[in-house]
């Protein structure tokens, strides 16, 4: 059983069954604070099964999550927020007849305490929140070099840009854990190499510990340490990038056949 005094965030025999199908069984890893870690598999090995139990969307079958030594397994997804985790989704999630502001500015008016009667009102403070809040939404979208769409709809960004406005976005609850679920997901190589500086500027901006599902070994190889490496639902192996590359189980289950895969691409 992992620890979980000995780490920021960690599950312990976490299980998820969908009728006869254990989607995540008995998976335990820890995430270390300050760290970018990686998790990577197979499509259906139960990656985003994970991050939808870390997140509240489904309910563990058995097993627990911890937070700063708290567990949180079964919490409601707002909850789960306001504990200081955020994610982004495998399939964006955006408000696309929003602006880019406004998808960024949502969040932070959930936040936000100043009164309902105030913002309706139009009351001294409630104006000063609203201005003060434009500005850190501003100070986002100016982070993830999204500064020029503050004005666009969402829906009118390019594919890389929606990714980086969905960051943007979770950045806004102040997160001190982001999960993001393939980041990089229909991006080209150069796309996908500048994600992944992105990715740990983030990190360094805004002292916020990150793990990741990736399918993109180069982003994954580059930033993450330790990777977790996920099969049939359960934990295959868990390293450096240097003993990931070079485990055998792990080529078998799944290097080998992404690198055919690239190969063929």
């Amino acid at each position: 059983m992992i620890c979980a005094s000995s780490a920021m965030f960690s599950v312990a025999d976490l299980t998820r069954t969908f009728g006869g199908v254990r989607a995540v069984d008995s998976l335990s890893f820890n995430v270390r604070e300050g760290s970018i870690t990686g998790i990577i598999g197979p499509n259906g090995a139960g990656k985003t099964t994970v991050f939808n139990v870390v997140t509240g969307v489904y309910r563990p079958t058995a097993g627990k999550v911890f937070f700063r030594n708290e567990e949180i397994s079964g919490l409601r997804p707002d909850r789960v927020v306001r504990k200081g985790i955020a994610r982004t989704f495998q399939n964006i999630r955006l408000f696309n007849r929003l602006s880019c502001l406004e998808n960024v500015l949502t969040p932070l008016l959930q936040r936000e305490e100043c009164s309902f009667a105030g913002a309706i009102l139009g009351m001294p403070r409630a104006r000063a929140v609203e201005s003060d809040l434009r500005d850190q939404a501003m100070g986002l979208l100016s982070d993830l070099g999204l500064e020029k769409y503050a004005c666009s709809r969402a829906s009118t960004l390019s594919y890389g840009m929606q990714r980086k406005l969905e960051i943007a976005r979770a950045l806004a609850t102040e997160p001190e854990l982001l999960l993001l679920d393939e980041p990089a997901a229909g991006m080209n190589p150069e796309e996908t190499m500048s994600l992944a500086r992105l990715i740990a500027e983030v990190r360094e901006k805004f002292n916020v510990t990150i793990l990741l599902i990736e399918h993109h070994m180069d982003l994954v190889m580059n930033i993450c340490s330790p990777i977790i490496v996920m099969n049939f639902g359960a934990l295959l192996a868990m390293g450096t990038p240097e003993e990931i590359r070079n485990n055998p189980e792990v080529v078998a289950a799944y290097l080998g056949k992404e690198k055919k895969r690239n190969e063929r691409s």
